[in-house]
């Protein structure tokens, strides 16, 4: 792999740079290279050989949002959101107000056949881009990659230039935003505006390009099919599955007859190598990879102490499995939505890995490619949720809110009940919206085989017409779960029923038709001081403890509660609030910034691996 760096602009000042502001940081923080933050292919399920990273220091302003930029406030690093430590600014934005970005780069000489693309990874919230001053796209949507084709934009040579504008209503508009508000109390955080996943270019050949591909596994036909989706002139796909180098089979629909199948105690990858041909000729070539996992459901009866219990369960690759993990919010004290480094981004599932579990549950964010391909790798299962555009009731600190959207938003969350639950009033186009982001965020991320589960809503936050969101996803991708709605409200139309309940877990409602699961539960907090976010108004949703030693006893406690309910009562699976602390949350197994890990470790493991065993 070909990594080429274009510093134009950026090198005089990168020794400038510093770190905004005085909270705490993570080890990582002190890692970043101004010169080249992040410098990690960012796509490593589609590789090309040659590509430009795009990371750095970038000229920017926060303007009124109708007036044009002329120059700049001053220097930000690149992708680190405007509000966070690791940008150099830590300065907010506000619905009424644009963020300016500006910076030059070069072009490779050996591109000019080429077609250029100009990647960005995430830019939450609008964004308008221009290229030596011609708009080249547009994109809404938080947290999906977008692409743009800026070749006409170009000069033959020389310097060029790359603007960018965004605007983000965060929690006073209707886009998906997740645990984001302008006024930050409780489980809602700090708000993040802008770039904030790596910006990179990358020369495709003119004619016909590969655009992206989709692996799917058949275990009943031992077959994978590779659906590829590319553009222009060419006669031919080629797909080559290679396991260890060896080539295994050649098609689109390739037979394996020995299949390696992908688990967490078992992560097999194959590598693939995919082709367009034109006459016998590559005309382009890119290198990806996939696991052969299948995930399914049974339901299941059998008599047992003269009475009959039945239940449904999750299947692995055919097998049962107890899906136990934490709830990972994925935020950083540094960096916000953005890891320091990709060490720090590989840490926690690692850590999730070493403490036993094996599943997480991406709570109301989407990662960077990265993060899913490091879960893929390391082998442990994703339940992925959908960001949420609202709160299930529009209270707490929302004055800055439009009575609007507080009115919108507004809903009954039927907390662990089938009844007495109510949807938001969702205009048609917040709902159009909803369904082009979350479509978006399926299209892009059902690539990784780590996914298993999908969650449309959480909480009853934002939720409009259930069983249609369901209907939805289910077309989007019909080879995963469907958990409809973790915590209520429920319509029984997915797959998995989820219900919350802290700190001691509970299944107040079950319907044995489903896969019954402990949703959330937890929040054993403990506030370990000089890891603090600030220190005042720090809680736990259990009980607050000062010792893990304690803190473990109860874990413990709540454990053997856990093993009861896969026995009697069909449990299928258990999220544990949470992996980290969060800004005044201080339920994680770890300090906000990594450094203290709350309870021990080989226990904690050892509890963790009971739970899931206890199903047989």
């Amino acid at each position: 792999m070909t990594l080429i760096v274009m510093l134009t602009g950026m090198t005089a000042s990168a020794g400038q740079w510093a770190p905004a502001g005085n909270l705490i940081k993570t080890r990582w923080a002190a890692q970043v290279d101004p010169g080249n933050p992040l410098p990690e292919y960012p796509r490593p399920q589609m590789v090309r050989s040659d590509w430009q990273n795009l990371n750095g220091l970038w000229n920017y302003a926060i303007l009124p949002q109708n007036d044009p930029y002329n120059q700049a406030d001053g220097e930000i690093l690149v992708p680190f959101c405007v509000e966070s430590s690791l940008s150099g600014v830590q300065k907010r934005v506000g619905k009424d107000n644009a963020l300016w970005y500006e910076r030059s780069f070069s072009v490779p000489a050996r591109w000019r056949r080429s077609k250029v693309l100009l990647h960005f990874g995430a830019v939450d919230w609008s964004s308008e881009i221009w290229v030596n001053g011609i708009k080249v796209g547009e994109h809404t949507g938080g947290y999906t990659p977008f692409s743009l084709d800026i070749t006409s934009a170009l000069h033959k040579s020389g310097r060029q230039t790359l603007r960018v504008k965004v605007t983000d209503d965060t929690d006073n508009g209707y886009q998906p935003r997740g645990k984001q508000v302008e006024s930050p109390y409780g489980i809602w955080y700090t708000p993040v505006t802008g770039i904030w996943q790596t910006v990179w270019m990358e020369p495709v050949p003119a004619k016909a390009s590969i655009a992206s591909y989709y692996p799917v596994w058949n275990a009943d036909k031992k077959e994978l099919s590779v659906d590829v989706q590319a553009e222009g002139d060419y006669d031919e796909v080629r797909v080559r599955l290679l396991d260890g180098g060896a080539v295994v089979g050649e098609g689109q629909v390739i037979a394996v007859s020995e299949p390696k199948l992908w688990s967490p105690d078992s992560p097999s990858l194959y590598d693939l190598d995919i082709a367009l041909l034109k006459k016998g000729k590559v005309v382009d070539q890119v290198k990806g990879y996939t696991a052969l996992r299948t995930i399914a459901k049974v339901h299941e009866s059998r008599a047992k102490d003269r009475r009959t219990n039945e239940y449904t369960r999750m299947l692995l690759n055919g097998q049962r499995l107890f899906h136990f993990g934490p709830l990972d919010q994925g935020w950083w004290p540094d960096g916000l939505y953005t890891a320091p480094t990709d060490e720090a981004l590989k840490y926690d599932i690692l850590k999730t890995k070493e403490w036993g579990w094996n599943m997480i549950r991406k709570h109301i964010k989407v990662e960077p490619a990265r993060w899913y391909w490091w879960c893929d790798k390391l082998g442990i299962l994703v339940w992925q949720d959908m960001p949420c555009i609202g709160d299930h009731s529009s209270r707490g600190a929302n004055e800055t809110r439009d009575p609007q959207v507080r009115q919108n938003t507004r809903n009954k969350w039927a907390h662990d009940s089938f009844v007495g639950g109510t949807d938001c009033v969702i205009p048609k186009d917040w709902q159009d919206n909803y369904y082009k982001e979350w479509g978006e965020i399926i299209d892009a991320f059902k690539i990784f085989q780590s996914i298993v589960v999908w969650i449309p809503f959480n909480e009853a936050w934002g939720q409009f017409d259930t069983p249609r969101a369901v209907r939805f996803t289910r077309e989007k991708d019909p080879t995963r779960l469907v958990n409809e709605s973790s915590g209520g409200n429920f319509s029984l139309s997915g797959d998995i029923q989820d219900v919350h309940h802290y700190a001691r877990p509970a299944m107040n409602a079950v319907e044995k038709s489903m896969i019954n699961v402990v949703g959330e539960y937890g929040g054993l907090g403990w506030p370990v001081a000089g890891h603090l976010w600030q220190q005042d108004k720090n809680w736990g949703y259990g009980d607050v403890f000062d010792n893990g030693k304690d803190l473990l006893d109860v874990y413990a406690d709540f454990a053997g509660t856990l093993k009861s309910y896969i026995e009697v009562m069909g449990c299928g699976g258990a999220v544990y609030t949470q992996t980290t602390d969060v800004e005044i949350e201080v339920n994680g197994i770890m300090t906000y910034d990594r450094e203290v890990i709350k309870v021990d470790e080989k226990r904690f493991a050892e509890i963790n691996r009971s739970v899931i065993e206890s199903l047989k």
